[in-house]
Parts: C-alpha cells; structure tokens; sequence
C-alpha cells in the first residue's frame, strides 16, 4: 500500500471534527491553516466556504471543489417530560442513527452526551411488534445523560430548541487498509484536495491550469457551491463519493468518475478525459451514475456558473450511514485529480 500517510492523518483529524452543515468554522480553520502553509492565497466567501488558489502555467482556471460539511441534527423540541425531539439536517434515514451516540452543542459551546433512540425501543416494555414499527423522525428522540426529567430542568442546563446535534463519527482505520466512519461523505474529498495541493507544492510542480481549490460548508441541504465565486473558471470539478453497493459499479478500492447524477449528466468531454487518464496511468476506476445524488457542480451550475462540469471520488459504501472506504480508493482519487490537472 503507498497511500500517503498524511492524507489519512487529515482524514482523520477532519472526521474526528464537529462541522454539521451550516456551522463547519473549527474544520474550516483546520483547512485554512493547511493552505496557507502552502504560501497558497486563501480567502473565504461571505457563507463560509474557503477557496485557495494555485497558480499554473496559464491564468485559466479550474475549480476543484469538496464539500466540509456533514449530516446532523438540530433540536425541534422539548417535551414536557424531558425528551428531545430532532430534525435532520441533510438526507438520511431514521433508522441509520437510531442508537447512535451524539452531542448536543448549546449556545455557548457547552456538549452534552446523548443517544438517539426509538420512542418504543423497549422489547420488554412494548413487544416486539410495537418495538419493530418503521422508525419517523416525530417517533425519535435523544435521550439526554443527564439526570433530568422536566423540560423544565433541560432549559435550565442551556439547552433549546435550535442547538445542534453532532453524530459520533467514530472512525476507525481498519489493519485492511479500510477507513469506516461517518461522514466519510464528503472529508474524504476534503483530506484528498488537501493532498493534491500538499504533493503539488512540495514536488515543486506547476500544474497546466491555475487551481482553485474550493471547500464549501452548505453542500449537504443543496446550495453549498451556489452563488458569487470569486475566480474565473472554465471547469468545476467536484470531489465527492462514489456511491459503492449492491447495484452500482463503484468499488471500495478505486475511484468513481460519475457519468450521471439525479441533476442529469456531467460534461461529456471532461467525463471522457477522466476515463481516458485513468487507463493511460493505469489508476483503478469504475464509470457510475447515481440516480439519487446531487453534487456542488450541479449547485454552481443552477447559480448561473457558466463552465464544464465533472465529478470524481473515493467509492463509499452505505453512504449517509455507516460508511465505509479504502486507502486504495483516496490513492486512485489523488492520481487521478494530479494526472488532469498536469493534462
């Protein structure tokens, strides 16, 4: 296995920070810091995404975006005796956390520990037919551990309707050569940008095309990438999963080049120079199209960017659950972004 050993450290440490969709500043900072450790001109956009850039051969540009922001959940309220209601934060199902550790951020920054549970999780309370119903989110709540049992006394710890809930990632790198963790979707993109630029600048080289490295923090409920960019681009190029499992052809062990999402096709000509990269360099991949799945290329196109758009990333299986990828496929997804932004 050659996979760098940093990418995994930055994966790592990305997974290992809070950054729900809409409130990503302590992993932004994060990748702030990396970029500008590079001499690289960062700057930050009024929503809060990052872009940095690369100067190349010739001031045309190409945007390479991933996405900082994950799922979550958010309080929606408090009952009388002490359960706390959820609502969701991006696309995923109630029963993918149900049992899932958590932690509830107040106003003023204070955690506190928890676990989403079913209202009728108890066998031995309910049956089990009560307690094998569909789960819905006005069935689910966190079960706060606390000795509380007022909303009353919930209010009184700082608690209120509007903090965020922050799903335990617990990532873990497998001695296989597997990461699994939550959100791998999208700071595996993240943690390979980060490496593209980071060997880039290390090996002294200069690509063809000025890069513009751009980290977006709303990706996650639709509008991550939309509005004013402050660059001038030909191509936008998204970094996100490639949708793994039963069904699709994207792999664990190699890079997605994603031919079609729900929004309709990529661009052909970039779509066809992927393939045609990854065979001259002998970079495992699978072409894929995923019929419930949107990315920031689509974001910025509906916003009125006018470039060629693609899509590539890691293969991720059980995507907006417990995820899972290979070191193999965060090393297919950097040779492949190297060997087009040197085309």
């Amino acid at each position: 296995m050659n996979t760098d050993a940093d990418v995994i450290d930055t994966l790592m440490k990305l997974l290992n920070t809070r950054s729900v969709s809409g409130h990503t500043e302590d992993a932004m900072d994060i990748v702030r810091e990396r970029f500008r450790k590079l001499d690289l001109t960062t700057r930050s956009t009024a929503k809060g995404s990052i872009i940095a850039t690369l100067n190349g051969s010739t001031p045309e540009g190409i945007i390479l975006s991933a996405h900082l922001d994950t799922l979550g959940g958010m309080i929606s309220g408090i009952e009388d005796d002490g359960r706390i209601r959820l609502r969701t934060i991006g696309s995923y199902t109630m029963s993918s956390i149900e049992g899932e550790y958590c932690k509830i951020e107040t106003w003023d920054g204070k955690l506190f520990d928890g676990t989403v549970l079913y209202d009728n999780t108890s066998v031995h309370i309910h049956g089990l037919e009560k307690a094998s119903e569909k789960r819905k989110e006005e069935k689910m709540h966190i079960r706060l551990d606390e000795k509380i049992s007022s909303k009353k006394e919930i209010l009184e710890l700082g608690l209120s309707v509007g903090n965020y809930i922050h799903f335990d990632p617990r990532p873990v790198r497998t001695k296989s050569g597997f990461i699994k963790s939550r959100h791998l979707d999208d700071k595996a993109g993240v943690a390979i940008l980060i490496e593209v630029a980071e060997r880039l600048v290390r090996e002294e080289i200069t690509p063809m095309r000025t890069l513009h490295y751009l980290i977006t923090s709303y990706e996650e409920v639709g509008h991550g990438a939309a509005g004013f960019l402050p660059v001038k681009a030909s191509e936008f190029i998204a970094v996100d999963m490639g949708v793994a499992g039963h069904g699709r052809e994207s792999s664990e062990d190699s890079v997605t080049i994603c031919a079609a999402d729900s929004t309709g096709p990529f661009n052909y000509q970039i779509t066809k120079r992927l393939i045609e990269l990854a065979e001259a360099n002998s970079i495992p991949f699978t072409v894929d199209t995923f019929p419930h799945y949107g990315s920031d290329a689509a974001a910025a196109l509906k916003s009125g960017l006018d470039v060629k758009h693609g899509l590539i990333g890691p293969g991720v299986d059980a995507s907006h659950a417990n995820e899972r990828t290979h070191e193999k496929a965060l090393e297919a997804t950097i040779d492949l972004i190297q060997a087009y932004v040197m085309s």
